[in-house]
């Protein structure tokens, strides 16, 4: 994929479609409907987050009914993508179409789904969906996940991709970082773009603590995070620029192994320590953490900007100037100071159609209209001529829905309109900018955030990660299966350690781990990876986009 670099990103997608990524478990497959012409399908939107509308029926499924002659039905889950995606094969409570996070463990269950023979196989069907095949082809993929997954897996093409920039100008920056409440920085006396290295960070908090300041009774907690700690972590990206770090001759090493990873572990140990962290946001609901939110609990935010943007809507709509700013920009580990940011940009999607799926040409000629252009639009701007209409070329918002939308803080209105309830996700490759009109939806407000935090965060612009994956060749490896269980602990291990009782016992859970990994197969898989990236390009330095 050519590496794009820009000042600026065009126009982002609206709160709702960058956070309303729906997640469902469907029943069996689809078939005729009760009127007999209609065809229904099943989809399992595989996200924690959202939810739909009130009904299956919208204006916007209505029109893609009236345009293909399928109903759609969509159930939403709560909880971990990755135990999800595992159950539903285990059980075979499967729907007809499958739609879920294009990495990590939710990639690797549908990996092992595909070898199990649950999946259809697509490779002699793609090339009659033109729309399908452009978002598969080699030159539109990241080139580590072709060759895991969307090239084939033995062979055979099972998966979709979707959500990856079409272009330059489609490239979609979330901004991932730590922001404060304006009105609490001024209360502290620190100016948030004064704070720049792991120090700064760690002597912000501790004036926010000593402050003891409170709201409605309850004291305000110096930095928090949303579901399951999400995305309280990333500040590991002041100690370590990747995953997989260079160990000085060349050769690679996974960061767990390393000093850095310790550094990293023992400062979230401090900040727990302290009091500086939330020490429920690890185990916290989504309703919980914006709760926590709505009540003006929570002072310092690590996730991205979008998200942070709607958690917070209600509560600084009725205290003015409360409204989160970016924190730095924070330094990088190995980054010079000019350096664009490098992000690791890739589509949010990978869709497969089950084997329990009773109508697959049904499915595919679905999925076809959602990543032609006019489905494209039609699932983020709703319907046309009724929800917005074109100017100059472009899609622009009718002002009565805008207002609709913009009046309404839940979200909900939108939903039951049909936009942004997930089906944003499998529309082929991301075109918001170059054939759509950008982000029609948001209020002025919101785009003067975004743009003021963008150039905050992205003072040198963006470079997006072309270079290879060591992650995604480790899972090659053909030991994997072996090493995977020891792998899969890192998480899970890194919250033990950083609320261990001292740095000691922190150290030794960690070296436990490391102990363990290494009887399980790590060298021999280091081993094929480095023997397999030799003389190509490997990620050395990425933040979340």
């Amino acid at each position: 994929m050519a590496k794009f670099r820009m000042k600026t990103v065009g126009s982002l997608l609206s709160a709702m479609m960058l956070t309303s990524l729906l997640y469902g478990c469907g029943g069996g497959g689809g078939g005729d409907s009760a009127d007999g012409d209609a065809v229904t399908l099943t989809i399992l939107n595989n996200w924690n987050g959202s939810s739909g509308p009130d009904t299956d029926t919208t204006p916007v499924t209505k029109a893609i009914e009236e345009k293909t002659g399928i109903k759609i039905k969509i159930d939403y889950t709560k909880g971990s993508e990755v135990e999800k995606v595992n159950q539903i094969f285990a059980t075979q409570d499967l729907p007809d179409i499958y739609t879920g996070p294009a990495w990590g463990g939710e990639l690797d269950g549908i990996i092992k789904a595909a070898k199990e023979g649950q999946l259809v196989d697509l490779t002699d069907k793609i090339d009659k969906y033109p729309n399908l095949a452009k978002a598969i082809a080699k030159e539109n993929v990241p080139p580590a996940l072709y060759e895991k997954a969307i090239g084939g897996i033995d062979g055979k093409k099972y998966m979709l991709y979707q959500n990856h920039p079409a272009t330059g100008d489609d490239v979609n920056d979330w901004l991932y970082g730590f922001y404060v409440r304006k009105d609490i920085a001024e209360k502290v006396g620190v100016d948030p773009q004064s704070v720049k290295t792991k120090e700064d960070l760690y002597q912000f908090l501790k004036k926010i603590k000593d402050a003891n300041l409170t709201e409605n009774g309850m004291p305000v907690l110096p930095l928090g995070g949303f579901h399951d700690g999400w995305a309280v972590g990333i500040g590991s990206t002041m100690f370590y620029g990747t995953s997989y770090v260079d160990k000085g001759d060349g050769s690679l090493e996974n960061v767990f192994f390393t000093k850095a990873y310790e550094d990293y572990t023992l400062y979230y140990r401090k900040l727990i320590a302290e009091g500086l962290l939330d020490p429920e946001a690890f185990t916290q609901t989504d309703p919980i953490a914006n709760e926590k939110i709505k009540q003006g609990r929570i002072a310092v935010l690590a996730a991205h900007y979008p998200a942070i943007l709607d958690a917070s809507k209600d509560y600084v709509k009725s205290h003015p100037g409360s409204d989160y700013v970016p924190v730095g920009p924070l330094e990088r580990a190995g980054a010079e100071p000019n350096r664009p940011v490098d992000l690791s940009i890739q589509g949010n999607n990978v869709t497969v159609i089950t084997k329990k799926a009773k109508n697959v040409d049904a499915a595919l000629k679905l999925l076809d209209f959602l990543a032609s252009d006019e489905g494209f639009m039609l699932v983020r701007y709703g319907v046309e001529g009724v929800h917005w209409e074109k100017v100059d070329g472009k899609p622009a918002a009718k002002k009565e829905w805008f207002d609709k939308f913009y009046e309404d803080t839940t979200g909900k209105v939108k939903k039951n309109e049909g936009i942004g309830i997930g089906l944003e996700n499998m529309t082929g490759m991301d075109r918001i900018n170059s054939v759509g009109g950008g982000d029609i939806w948001a209020d002025q407000e919101r785009l003067k955030a975004m743009d003021n935090a963008r150039k905050i965060l992205r003072p040198n612009g963006i470079s997006v990660i072309s270079a290879f994956n060591p992650g995604d060749v480790i899972t090659k490896a053909p030991g994997w299966e072996a090493l995977k269980p020891s792998m899969d602990q890192v998480g899970d291990v890194w919250k033990q350690a950083i609320f261990a009782k001292s740095d000691d016992a922190a150290l030794k859970v960690i070296n436990d781990l490391r102990d363990q990994i290494k009887k399980t197969g790590y060298d021999d898989a280091m081993r094929f990876v480095n023997e397999e990236l030799k003389g190509k390009e490997v990620v050395k330095l990425a933040m979340p986009n």
